[in-house]
C-alpha cells in the first residue's frame, strides 16, 4: 500500500497583532525592482486594513470583488495582466476569505505554469512551482489557509487546482483581522469548518490523523457556535484555530455530500461556497442526522436565515447541469458513501434532493 504524502503550509505565523510583522516576513522574499502584489478582498478598500499593507518600491494592491467564487477567467486576467506589467513578481500575498485566499493560490501558480487555470482543475496537473505565495485569513472557517487546493468556477465544472505546489509558503494568522466580520458571513463561514468535520469524521476515508484534527475542530466549532452566549475576542481566536485544525483534517481525508450537492448550485447559480453547505446541509437528516440537528440547533440559537427554495424555478436542463458538477465530484461521494455510491445517489435520488432545496 502506499501512503500520500503531504505538502504542507512552509510557515505559519500565529498571534493577535502577527499582521504587523508582514513586513519583516516578506524581506527576504522580495527580489529586486520586483513587486509584492496584495490581493485583497474589496470589503476593505477604504477601511483602516489596506492602510496597514506594507507597500516598498512598485508593490500594488489590487481591491478584487468577491461578490462570486472564483473563476477560472478571474485568475487568468489577473496572471495575464501582471505579467504584461512586470514580467514576474516577487509574491503574492492573499488578504481576505476563502475567496481571496484562493485567488492568490492560484494566481501564484498561474505565474509560472502556461495556459489556462482552466488546464489545470483536477488533481496534480499542475507542474511548475508558483512565486513566492502567503495568504493572511480574514474570515475563519474554509480551511483554504492550509488546503493543497483552490477551487474555481471554470468554463465547464467548479474544482480545484490540487496540487503539491498549490499549499502557500507562509500563512499569517491573525485573530484581530476577523473581528468586525459581518456576522452572518462569519456564521456561514464558520459552518464551512463544522460541515468539513461532520462529513470528514462520518466518512469512509477517515484515520486518525484526520480524526485528531477534525475531532478539535469540531469541539471549537461548538463552543463558539453552542456554548457561548455572546461573541467575544476568545470566539475569533477560537474559530480561527478550528478553520486551521478543519483544514488539516481535510488533507488526509475528504469531505462529502453537503459539499459534493453545494458544487453544483454554486457552479449554476452561483451561491457562495458557506451559505450553499448551510442550504444543502438543512436537508441532510438521511445523511448525518446527529450533524444536521446540531447544526439547525445552531442556526436558531445564532438567530440566521437560511434561504429556502433556490431550485423551484429551475428547467430540467438546469437541473442536468448541477447533477453534472455534482456527480464529477467522485471522491467526496465515495468518502461519504463508500465505493459503490453510485448505486445510492443515482440522479433520481440527487435531483430529489435538489428540489427540495
Amino acid at each position: 500500500m502506499s501512503f500520500r504524502n503531504f505538502k504542507m503550509v512552509g510557515y505559519v505565523v500565529y498571534g493577535r497583532g502577527s499582521f504587523n510583522q508582514l513586513d519583516e516576513i516578506l524581506a527576504p522574499q522580495r527580489k529586486e525592482g520586483l513587486p509584492m502584489i496584495f490581493l485583497v478582498d474589496h470589503f476593505f478598500e477604504g477601511k483602516p486594513l489596506a492602510s496597514r499593507v506594507p507597500l516598498r518600491g512598485n508593490d500594488r494592491i489590487i481591491f478584487v470583488d468577491t461578490s462570486f467564487e472564483p473563476k477560472t477567467s478571474q485568475v487568468d486576467s489577473l496572471a495575464n495582466g501582471l505579467k504584461e506589467s512586470y514580467g514576474t513578481i516577487s509574491g503574492v500575498i492573499g488578504i481576505g476569505g476563502g475567496s481571496v485566499i484562493d485567488l492568490a493560490k492560484a494566481v501564484s501558480l498561474m505565474m509560472t505554469n502556461p495556459g489556462s487555470s482552466a488546464d489545470y482543475q483536477g488533481w496534480d496537473l499542475v507542474k511548475y512551482p508558483g512565486v513566492y505565495k502567503v495568504g493572511i485569513p480574514t474570515l475563519s472557517g474554509t480551511g483554504a489557509e492550509v488546503s493543497r487546493t483552490t477551487v474555481l468556477t471554470g468554463p465547464t465544472r467548479k474544482l480545484g487546482m490540487n496540487s503539491d505546489f498549490t499549499p502557500f509558503d507562509q500563512i499569517v494568522l491573525d485573530p484581530e483581522l476577523t473581528k468586525n466580520a459581518p456576522e452572518n458571513q462569519r456564521f456561514y463561514t464558520g459552518m464551512d469548518c463544522y460541515i468539513h468535520c461532520i462529513e470528514s469524521l462520518q466518512g469512509t476515508y477517515l484515520n486518525e490523523f484526520s480524526k485528531s484534527y477534525g475531532e478539535k475542530a469540531l469541539q471549537l466549532c461548538q463552543k463558539v457556535f453552542i456554548e457561548k452566549d455572546h461573541w467575544d475576542d476568545s470566539s475569533d481566536d477560537q474559530l480561527m484555530m478550528a478553520s486551521f485544525a478543519g483544514g488539516m483534517s481535510i488533507a488526509y481525508s475528504q469531505v462529502g455530500v453537503a459539499h459534493a450537492v453545494s458544487y453544483g448550485l454554486s457552479y449554476l447559480l452561483g451561491t457562495k461556497h458557506g451559505i450553499g453547505n448551510c442550504i444543502v446541509m438543512n436537508h441532510l437528516e438521511e445523511y448525518y442526522p446527529a450533524g444536521v440537528k446540531e447544526f439547525k440547533y445552531m442556526v436558531e440559537k445564532n438567530k440566521i436565515d437560511i434561504p429556502t427554495g433556490i431550485c423551484k424555478n429551475l428547467t430540467d436542463e438546469q437541473f442536468e447541469t448541477m447533477m453534472n458538477v455534482s456527480m464529477g465530484m467522485k471522491p467526496l461521494w465515495e468518502n461519504a458513501l463508500g465505493k459503490d455510491w453510485e448505486k445510492i445517489m443515482t440522479r433520481e435520488k440527487l435531483r430529489a434532493l435538489y428540489e427540495k432545496l
